[in-house]
């Protein structure tokens, strides 16, 4: 029974690792975004009109 017990401690400890990797991604992809995001929009532009016309 003590087994159940201290496996259910460790998972739970856990959880703030995972919610922290969580937050740094979406901050990680929010930045790269507004640097790049110009960039990209302008290539994509380019791509398709050099694809339609």
């Amino acid at each position: 029974m003590s087994r159940i017990r201290s496996h259910r401690h460790d998972e739970r400890g856990d959880v703030p690792g995972w919610v922290m990797i969580t937050v740094m991604s979406a901050g990680l992809v929010a930045i790269i975004t507004a640097v790049a995001g110009p960039q990209l929009r302008s290539m994509l532009t380019q791509a398709l009109s050099a694809v339609g016309g």
